[in-house]
């Protein structure tokens, strides 16, 4: 589930979904909260007055760079049995934090008539975001007949030592509601004063882990967009270009040339005409003609008109039957800029060989990074934007001193 809540039926019937929103007081305040609720607040005690079981999500922190917690509600379909119901979720996430105030959240679910006889439970997950942080949730559940269930529980967001460095993307001790939307638009950023502004050109594959599927899972393409959402907050980045392609479509559904900032929404409505599990007759035809595309994208934005000052690629592994010729990549010769390749890849274990688009950076004498954790995918941006600020220097100091030799 990408936010919010979803409510499914286990060996039941289908239950619709919809959407959870925050509450706030007509002024943007705190929101008025009924005493009957408030009491079952305070009390923090368990209730099953409407039996249901509760099983809270340990908070994980997400390619987003923030801490994504929930729960799982289990309730036997035989309780919401009969005419239509609504269910009623209430719950709110206090930071320990003192003086933090409690944000609260609602969701309304209407439940379709459900047979005496029905079998099975009913499953509802939600979630929030978290900063860092200690907090305390109060959940509460309500049907029609004013029965009750609630629970309580504790979540701590927190680092390892490892990840000391992370730029998380929500404040220490700040609840926010899940992202519903992968795509949103990138709130703009103040980009560095440097003398030499980065200019990137990053192509990414929007495939799925695993290359029979059918779709593209809503946490892959989540990974995938947190890559570019990644550049895109990079202060020393001034230039975009953007190739959104799927190798298995031998497609390339989305082009943005040296822009400002990236154009995500953009992005996201081009995905949308992917038809992943089809392919064309005429690639069917046409032996290896998915290393024929990759050689040619390869090709083409090397030999782009205004080059950039690092490529990068970006996706799952690409296993084809065949890798592109080395010879075709030396004929384009050496690069006067890096190249990088971000291989998204969850389980490297279980897939430790290197694939075709990472056998084509090597040739081309690129830099290739698993990024398997969120840590990977900062570490990575942040490393390739360095490593073409000093490629820069270093070309700048080379430039200034062959014109300062004698007879120059």
């Amino acid at each position: 589930m990408i936010g919010g809540m979803a409510l499914v039926a286990v060996a039941g019937c289908a239950l619709p979904a919809a959407a959870q929103i925050r509450l706030t007081s007509a002024q943007g305040g705190p929101p008025v909260i009924v005493a009957s609720d408030l009491a079952v607040f305070e009390a923090r005690e368990p209730r099953s007055d409407l039996p249901c079981t509760v099983e809270p999500s340990k908070p994980l922190l997400g390619f987003d760079l923030r801490f994504h917690a929930g729960y799982q509600i289990s309730i036997p379909l035989k309780e919401l049995a009969g005419t239509e119901n609504l269910l009623t979720v209430l719950f709110r996430v206090t930071p320990e934090k003192e003086g933090e105030s409690p944000v609260y959240f609602q969701q309304r679910i209407h439940v379709p008539q459900i047979e005496e006889d029905a079998k099975g439970d009913a499953l509802l997950q939600g979630s929030f975001d978290l900063g860092e942080g200690r907090y305390k949730i109060d959940w509460i559940m309500r049907d029609r007949l004013e029965r009750v269930c609630a629970n309580t529980w504790d979540a701590e967001a927190k680092l390892q030592d490892s990840d000391g460095q992370l730029a998380l993307t929500l404040a220490r001790d700040r609840v926010e509601a899940t992202e519903k939307e992968t795509f949103a638009e990138e709130p703009p950023i103040e980009r560095s004063g440097t003398e030499a502004p980065v200019d990137v050109r990053v192509l990414v594959n929007f495939a799925p882990q695993n290359a029979q599927s059918a779709a593209l899972r809503p946490e892959d393409t989540s990974a995938l967009v947190s890559i570019l959402r990644q550049f895109q907050r990079e202060p020393r980045i001034h230039r975009f270009s953007i190739v959104a392609f799927n190798l298995q479509q031998q497609k390339v559904v989305y082009r943005q040339e040296a822009a400002a900032n990236i154009d995500i929404p953009a992005i996201g409505k081009a995905i949308e005409s992917l038809q992943l599990g089809t392919v064309d007759m005429a690639a069917l035809a046409q032996k290896y003609s998915e290393t024929e595309f990759l050689s040619n994208l390869i090709r083409d934005e090397i030999g782009a008109a205004q080059p950039p000052d690092a490529l990068v690629f970006a996706g799952p592994k690409a296993m084809l039957d065949r890798n592109v010729p080395a010879g075709e990549l030396r004929a384009v010769g050496p690069l006067d800029y890096p190249v990088f390749y971000m291989n998204y890849n969850l389980n490297p274990q279980s897939n430790p060989w290197r694939d075709s688009i990472g056998d084509a950076i090597r040739v081309l004498k690129g830099v290739e990074y698993t990024i398997s954790r969120p840590k990977d995918l900062w570490r990575a941006v942040t490393e390739i934007v360095t490593r073409v600020v000093q490629s820069k220097a270093e070309k700048k100091s080379a430039a200034a001193k062959a014109g300062a030799r004698p007879g120059s």
